[in-house]
């Protein structure tokens, strides 16, 4: 056995983050990373707890310690933005947020003097660059992506502007959200350590609701109001960075504000186009070629280089140039409409729309059957999950097309699951349920 996977509290941990959808598949690197974040004991302590959200009593059953002990550990990992808590009804719960999209990008949203984020910089950049096995497992197993592009509002034609609907506005995310919290972007915070990060702006990082709170009190992050936040997006604009957020319609838990050169889902959306690693939005770009002067500015800003310069065939005029657009790249972002000063390139509603899931739950599913580990997410090896819990897990498998349920079934094995799923399947095909 490799020495990583020696049996230790950091192989416990490991083995809890790779039940996640997104997965954390160990590695020597992995290891270390954690072992900056934790120590050995709380790593061992940690990788016992359940994914869905807990109480200090039910983490002090599971350790075998006092409730005041408990709570007391929680609370310190809250404090280190490695667990997320929150206040119910008077009774403090918690949850371990998955590594990406989680306490990853947590350790960078501000300059901290409790862990050394030079080395923690190193190890993310090696691990996101060097071990494959994660790589794919975050941006390429599947079909249902962690994130999604959004689109610039300002480059739809007012002919198109109705179709665009309210969870696919960055600004409309900011109006309903009850808390926003801006931090450091990851990305670049990560490369500014390394020394090659971009001049881009790093204070820009957009946090909503649930995961703003915690980060806002433990001071991970600051609390802004609406008109900051717009403010902030038109800044971010200003600077041609693509808003990337999480994939799902309601309940939107980030918007971040990515450069093509620092941000890890840009890279990626680069580099593995063909496989898209980030879901696009609903338009895509066309080029209008008479109106092109090949002055080239769509070729520098696009993000994933779906535009590129070609000989405009003028036998007049050999030396001039136009674009051309590759539509399987295109993420959909706008920002070539955004830069062009000649109108030689619109956005265009794609033949085939794309599906966002509902919210979180529905995504997390969706990641999960996709990826074989939806029995992780029912069946927790280290408690039994509330009805709560189960009944929205359920509810959004119910709401999946046949096929996917299938693979939720299977993977599942529960005959309980098959007995309502043939049950509401029995009910459709009544005469009586067709009309």
């Amino acid at each position: 056995m490799p020495q990583f996977l020696a049996e230790n509290g950091y192989s416990s941990l490991t083995q809890r983050l790779n039940r996640f959808p997104q997965g954390a598949p160990p590695s020597e690197l992995l290891t270390k990373i954690l072992a900056l974040l934790f120590t050995e004991q709380e790593a061992a302590l940690v990788g016992q707890l359940p994914m869905r959200p807990f109480s200090p009593a039910m983490a002090a059953q599971l350790w075998g310690v006092r409730e005041v002990d408990a709570y007391r550990i929680l609370a310190g990992l809250a404090e280190r933005a490695l667990l997320l808590d929150a206040e119910h009804n008077g009774e403090m719960t918690y949850v371990l947020p998955p590594p990406m999209s989680g306490f990853f990008e947590f350790s960078m949203m501000r300059v901290r003097g409790d862990i050394d984020q030079v080395a923690l910089s190193e190890l993310f950049y090696q691990y996101l660059n060097m071990e494959e096995e994660f790589i794919g497992s975050l941006f390429l197993e599947g079909k249902t992506r962690l994130g999604r592009i959004m689109v610039d509002e300002e480059s739809i034609p007012s002919a198109n502007v109705s179709r665009v609907l309210d969870y696919e506005r960055a600004s409309e995310v900011i109006k309903k959200s009850s808390s926003i919290a801006i931090g450091s972007c990851y990305c670049r915070q990560k490369m500014h350590h390394l020394g090659r990060a971009c001049s881009a702006a790093k204070e820009i990082r957009m946090i909503f609701d649930g995961v703003a709170d915690p980060l806002i009190r433990h001071g991970h992050a600051r609390k802004v109001d609406k008109a900051e936040c717009l403010d902030l997006l038109q800044q971010a604009k200003a600077q041609n960075l693509v808003q990337f957020a999480e994939n799902v319609q309601g309940g939107v838990s980030f918007i971040c504000n990515c450069c093509s050169c620092c941000c890890e889902p840009l890279v990626a959306a680069r580099k593995f186009c063909s496989l898209q690693p980030v879901q696009t939005t609903n338009y895509v770009s066309e080029p209008k070629p008479e109106l092109c002067g090949g002055c080239g500015r769509c070729i520098d800003v696009c993000p994933v280089e779906a535009v590129s310069l070609v000989s405009a065939n003028d036998p007049q005029h050999p030396w001039m140039r136009k674009c051309v657009h590759d539509a399987t790249r295109c993420l959909g972002c706008g920002l070539c409409v955004r830069v062009c000063n000649s109108g030689a390139v619109s956005l265009v509603p794609r033949t085939e729309r794309v599906i966002t899931p509902a919210d979180s739950a529905h995504r997390i599913v969706l990641m999960a059957i996709e990826r074989g580990k939806l029995q992780h997410l029912i069946w927790d090896n280290q408690a039994l999950l509330s009805h709560r819990a189960l009944s929205a897990i359920f509810g959004a498998i119910l709401k999946l097309p046949p096929v996917k349920q299938a693979l939720a079934e299977s993977q599942l094995g529960s005959r309980y699951l098959h007995a309502i799923i043939q049950r509401r399947s029995d009910r459709s095909h009544r005469p009586e349920a067709r009309y």
